[in-house]
């Protein structure tokens, strides 16, 4: 069974200047290992040159989580990006935090307060979300009902896509976990049962109210 958790709601970054050097925060959803390597080569690539690319990240799947002070003292860098998404409770997020030195060294609390604090602006930027499981189910709609049908559904909040029109109309629906008895009692009843729907699949996806 699919169990919620919170991630981030967009990618964002956010900056600071400590002491002359320049501190970038960058926010990114990630789903595996390779999105992980994928974003910090396209952060490499578009800030070139920097002394450090301090990182952590946690993927859901496999409960992985990592960090890397990348050269600075040890626990100073990664360590205080990772405790910041650890205490948010995020997953499948990645924060990069590049600096560019500018000659004034910060000591081992000055660069903890200055990757942690720059990591969270940026986090406090992207939004935390709780992705949740929706039951999805695939209607079968005669022309005359579509009108009605897509007015309910928006009454109530829940979302569909995938929207093909043949012989019949077909889209799918996301429903809450929790809502499945109620949508599909309101289904039957609404349309005396002229709307066939299947459950095809259970998915983690953000309520379209959050």
């Amino acid at each position: 069974m699919l169990e919620g958790y919170n991630s981030v709601t967009n990618n964002e970054s956010a900056e600071q200047i400590i002491e002359k050097s320049r501190f970038i925060a960058l926010v990114a959803q990630i789903k595996n290992i390779s999105e992980v390597d994928q974003h910090m080569q396209e952060v490499q690539r578009e800030y070139p040159n920097a002394r450090h690319y301090v990182y952590a990240y946690r993927l859901h799947e496999g409960r992985l989580e990592k960090a890397s002070d990348d050269g600075e003292p040890q626990g100073t860098g990664g360590r205080p990006v990772l405790d910041l998404l650890q205490h948010k409770q995020v997953w499948d997020v990645q924060i990069i935090v590049v600096r560019y030195f500018g000659g004034v060294l910060l000591g081992t609390g000055g660069l903890t307060r200055a990757y942690g604090g720059t990591a969270r602006l940026a986090l406090e930027k992207a939004g935390i979300t709780k992705l949740q499981p929706h039951h999805v189910y695939t209607l079968k709609i005669p022309y005359p009902w579509y009108e009605q049908i897509k007015y309910g559904l928006r009454q109530r909040g829940w979302e569909n896509d995938h929207e093909q029109f043949l012989a019949e109309i077909t889209f799918d629906v996301y429903i809450p976990e929790g809502e499945e008895k109620g949508f599909e009692n309101w289904v039957d009843e609404f349309t005396g049962q002229q709307v066939l729907r299947e459950k095809i699949d259970v998915i983690l996806k953000r309520n379209k109210n959050q």
